[in-house]
């Protein structure tokens, strides 16, 4: 019997025919509600989501037959991770999907922060020519210090080799990858010699919240901080604190700590027009890894790992 799987979110359209070649059964549901997908998951081998549907212990004790998640992309939040696997259900993700797509994206809002084109182009727009107000502020004299040594933090790393700056890295759960361009750094050591902080690591309860003010006024220096991983890893008021003290010079964010902005209380209303309207901040909404090219990349990486899990011998 051919297995089936079920997709919940929406996806490139050459998914159905990828799954179809390695002798998977694709049904394209991305309307589907939670109420939904609870009621038809037991009879799929397989589940494929994105960021919009959690897989928590209800989803999966009612997947009786379910035997992988694929993520399409690489953050695994929405997963209760402990509880899938001791199902012995398999995750696939796909972070070598976007890592290029979030690379690019994370080094085109550092120069933008750096080099304040945002405001400039807003300045210029209204007959405002201010020079010396727009002065930038280059890479190649920075120390770039990044958390996070993954797929993502790998890609964005070997994009700043170019610009001939500094690179320190650290990673808690990974050891023995400096190089001759890429320092293996201690928190300690990032603290003290960090001008730029950018965040590669995924969100779970150890960062959720990690990166606030407690955190940053242990750098040595003020520091531009980038963030193309989390919203939730910085919480906003303590983001909001750090600007107004200068601790932070300046924030470039790809995410934020609540992005669904119709459910956002008064309180956070205020907090996020707060930051939206501080020249030294470039935002963009989650896109870091989402390119058109991305988009089809990740379902070719999904499906080579389930051709792998099912032992299907299949080259995209």
């Amino acid at each position: 019997m051919r297995k089936k799987c079920l997709i919940v979110d929406e996806m490139h359209k050459s998914i159905c025919e990828l799954l179809l070649e390695i002798g998977i059964e694709p049904v394209y549901k991305p309307e589907l509600d939670r109420a939904g997908i609870l009621e038809e998951i037991g009879v799929y081998h397989g589940i494929l989501i994105r960021s919009k549907t959690s897989v928590d212990r209800e989803l999966v004790d009612r997947a009786g037959k379910l035997e992988f998640i694929g993520r399409a992309g690489a953050g695994l939040d929405k997963i209760d991770v402990e509880y899938v696997e001791s199902k012995g259900i398999e995750i696939l993700n796909a972070p070598e999907g976007n890592r290029d797509a979030l690379a690019e994206h994370a080094v085109g809002l550092l120069l933008n922060l750096l080099n304040n084109i945002n405001r400039a182009d807003q300045e210029v727009r209204n007959w405002i020519w201010d020079r010396e107000g727009n002065r930038g502020v280059e890479l190649s004299d920075k120390t770039v210090g990044i958390i996070g040594y993954g797929y993502m933090g790998q890609a964005f790393v070997q994009r700043l080799r170019a610009f001939d700056c500094r690179v320190l890295v650290y990673d808690k759960y990974r050891k023995g990858f400096g190089t001759k361009n890429v320092e293996e750094v201690s928190l300690e050591k990032m603290f003290a010699k960090a001008d730029i902080l950018s965040l590669h690591i995924p969100l779970n309860e150890e960062t959720r919240g990690w990166v606030g003010e407690d955190f940053i006024n242990q750098f040595n220096k003020d520091i531009y901080l980038l963030n193309t991983a989390r919203g939730e890893i910085i919480p906003i008021q303590d983001m909001i604190s750090l600007l107004d003290s200068g601790k932070v010079l300046g924030a470039a964010l790809d995410v934020l700590e609540k992005e669904k902005f119709d459910q956002l209380s008064e309180v956070e209303k205020t907090r996020f027009e707060n930051l939206f309207q501080r020249k030294n901040v470039v935002l963009s909404p989650h896109v870091g890894g989402w390119t058109f090219a991305s988009f089809k990349r990740i379902n070719e990486v999904l499906v080579g790992k389930i051709a792998t899990h099912y032992r299907i011998d299949w080259n995209a």
